[in-house]
C-alpha cells in the first residue's frame, strides 16, 4: 500500500449553499479548484465536513456528480457512504460508484446499535457489493460505536477494509493500530482526521490527514505533510501551532454547539475570506451571525488569513 494514491492531505470538503440553501455551484468549484491548487492529495465529499447526515438522497447524488465533474481526475475522490444499515449503505455504495469515484468511505451503521460482530458483519457485507477501495471511518462521536483496532487489523488483513480515517479522538488506539498495521506489512492507509494534532500522527507513522480546517487553509497542511515527508519536523511543528491557534474559529462561538459550531465556523471563515458566498447550514442548523462571526474574523486575521483591514461581511 506504500503507492496507494490515498495518502497525503486529503481534506473533507465543506459544501458551500445559496441564501435560498441550494448547492452553490460558483462557490463550490471555487473552493475545489482552490485547495487543489494548494497541492492537497486527495479530495473527500458527504462526510461530516460536508453534512452527509442532512443531506437527502438526490442532494448527496448532486454534490458527487459535481464533485467529480469539477475535479477531473487532477486528484482522487472519497465519497462517504455514511447511513443508518448496512443495506442502505450498500445502495449508497452502487450510487457512488456510477459517477466513478475512486474509493468510498463509511461508518459503523447507527441507530439500530449492534455489537462488535454486527459491525465487523457491516463491512464484510460492503466489501461483497463493491470492488472499490474501502475506508472505515471511525467516529464514535456521532454513530456511538468506537472501531475496535484488532477489528480493524482483521479486515485490513483480510483485503475488506484498504484505510481507516480516524476521527475517534483516541490517539492511543490510533497509534496502536499504526504499530500494528505497520507490522502486519501496511495493508491499510490510515489517515487521522484532527486537525490540531496531525503533526503528532505522521510522526507515529500515519499516512496522512483528513483534516476539515484544510478548507480554510489548505496551503499549510500541505506544507506541513510535505516538511514531515523530508524530516523537517521543527517546520512540522511550526506549521501545526499555526493551524492549531487558526482552529480557534471553533472555539469562540456562542450560540450553537456540534455542527453549528464547528463546520459552521468553517463556512463563515471561508465566507468572510471571499470563498463561499454565504456561510448558509442545513436545516435545521442555523448560520452563524453578530459576534460570533465577528470571533472568527478576528482568529483568521491574526492568523494571516485576511486583511488586517478587511470589513466584516454581513
Amino acid at each position: 500500500m506504500s503507492e496507494s494514491p490515498f495518502r497525503g492531505v486529503i481534506p473533507p470538503v465543506v459544501i458551500p449553499l445559496t441564501a435560498k440553501k441550494s448547492l452553490d455551484l460558483d462557490a463550490f468549484h471555487r473552493s475545489v479548484n482552490r485547495m487543489i491548487d494548494a497541492g492537497v492529495d486527495g479530495l473527500f465529499f458527504l462526510g461530516s465536513s460536508g453534512e452527509v447526515a442532512f443531506l437527502t438522497d438526490a442532494q448527496r447524488y448532486h454534490v458527487l456528480q459535481e464533485a467529480v465533474a469539477v475535479v477531473n481526475g487532477r486528484v482522487p475522490v472519497m465519497a462517504g457512504i455514511i447511513d443508518m444499515e448496512t443495506m442502505r449503505v450498500v445502495d449508497q455504495a452502487k450510487r457512488a460508484a456510477s459517477f466513478g469515484v475512486d474509493a468510498l468511505v463509511a461508518t459503523a451503521p447507527f441507530y439500530a446499535l449492534g455489537g462488535p460482530k454486527e459491525v465487523e458483519r457491516h463491512f464484510r457485507a460492503i466489501r461483497e457489493y463493491t470492488d472499490l477501495p474501502l475506508f472505515a471511518y471511525d467516529l464514535p462521536c456521532c454513530v456511538h460505536t468506537k472501531l475496535a483496532p484488532e477489528m480493524l487489523m482483521r479486515l485490513g488483513k483480510d483485503g475488506v477494509i484498504q484505510g481507516v480515517k480516524d476521527s475517534s479522538g483516541d490517539d492511543v488506539n490510533f497509534r496502536w493500530l499504526v504499530i500494528e498495521n505497520e507490522e502486519a506489512g501496511h495493508p491499510m492507509q490510515l489517515l487521522t482526521g484532527h486537525e490540531v494534532v496531525v503533526d503528532g500522527a505522521l510522526l507515529g507513522g500515519a499516512d496522512g490527514s483528513v483534516p476539515g480546517l484544510a478548507n480554510v487553509d489548505p496551503y499549510s497542511y500541505v506544507e506541513m505533510w510535505k516538511a514531515s515527508q523530508a524530516g523537517d519536523w521543527n517546520r512540522v511543528r511550526e506549521l501545526q501551532d499555526h493551524l492549531a491557534k487558526l482552529m480557534f474559529v471553533t472555539r469562540g462561538v456562542r450560540a450553537t454547539v456540534g455542527f453549528g459550531a464547528g463546520v459552521g465556523a468553517f463556512k463563515t471563515a471561508l465566507w468572510q475570506m471571499g470563498v463561499f458566498n454565504t456561510n448558509e447550514m442545513r436545516e435545521p442548523v442555523q448560520r452563524l451571525v453578530g459576534e460570533d462571526v465577528e470571533n472568527i474574523v478576528a482568529v483568521l486575521k491574526k492568523q494571516g488569513m485576511m486583511d488586517p483591514d478587511a470589513p466584516v461581511r454581513q
